[in-house]
């Protein structure tokens, strides 16, 4: 397989492996959906790390695949590569990209699919699509401009250069960044901290955030209103505030 599923502490890694670069052909985009929904199902996941291994996250897609396709291939095949890619940034549970060397092009737009990117300090990103003649394709145009705002997102799709961890950091394309032998065992330990959290909490206030910057804030404040008043419903709520009251704060144990 090129992308295998491994949990362990109610984290799923889910861990591309299709050396040297991880490229995303399309047996692997499609694998991809798969585990994305297998662990949007499973009880037993309750975090998710996007993981490339200690070399790469991903370069790109398999541009001799692509070069293959015709319009009338891509037609067809852009709706599933665009699928692949949303099933994972729907994951109801919190996703942690931990990005190492390469994420570019289709890995730069993966790892846009996560709540949270921890980078290597050796990490270089970016949307080199436009040096093919082409513009991003998985999400790059809208995911991007979403998290670092259109001017920046312009920059690095209308120019196609690669930004290295500092200036990622710098303009919030990545969330943190750590020397690179630190990077999976970090975003391991932030997904873990979030395993043990309130799960129907976690999924409601991802939905929350990402189904209100799609819409206006009137909308947005009626989805927030409508998962805050349902959490009274369920029994991490009543253990949530128990323990609060009882012993203080951050103490609770969430089933």
């Amino acid at each position: 397989m090129t992308v295998n599923l491994e949990v362990a502490d109610g984290v799923g890694t889910i861990r591309l492996d299709r050396p040297p670069m991880n490229a995303l052909d399309i047996a692997t985009q499609d694998r991809l959906r798969e585990l994305a929904e297998e662990v949007t199902r499973r009880d037993d996941v309750r975090a998710v790390v996007l993981w490339g291994g200690e070399k790469v996250f991903a370069a790109g897609a398999d541009i001799k695949e692509m070069q293959a396709m015709d319009h009338a291939a891509m037609v067809v095949r852009s709706k599933a590569l665009q699928d692949a890619f949303t099933a994972v940034a729907r994951i109801p549970k919190p996703v942690v990209a931990a990005l190492t060397g390469y994420a570019l092009g289709g890995g730069c737009e993966l790892a846009l699919c996560a709540d949270f990117r921890i980078a290597a300090d050796n990490a270089k990103l970016g949307q080199p699509e436009i040096l093919l003649g082409l513009i991003p394709g998985a999400g790059g145009t809208q995911r991007l401009a979403r998290l670092v705002g259109p001017s920046k997102a312009k920059d690095l799709i209308f120019t196609g250069r690669q930004v290295k961890a500092d200036e990622a950091l710098t303009l919030g394309l990545v969330d943190r960044v750590v020397p690179a032998a630190e990077v999976y065992e970090q975003a391991h330990a932030w997904a873990v901290r979030l395993a043990a959290g309130p799960a129907l909490a976690l999924r409601a206030a991802k939905e929350s955030v990402d189904a209100g910057l799609e819409t206006d804030i009137d909308t947005g404040l009626a989805i927030e209103r409508t998962w805050f008043a349902g959490l009274f419903a369920t029994e991490d709520r009543e253990t949530g505030m128990r323990s609060f009251v009882e012993e203080g704060p951050g103490k609770a144990k969430f089933r």
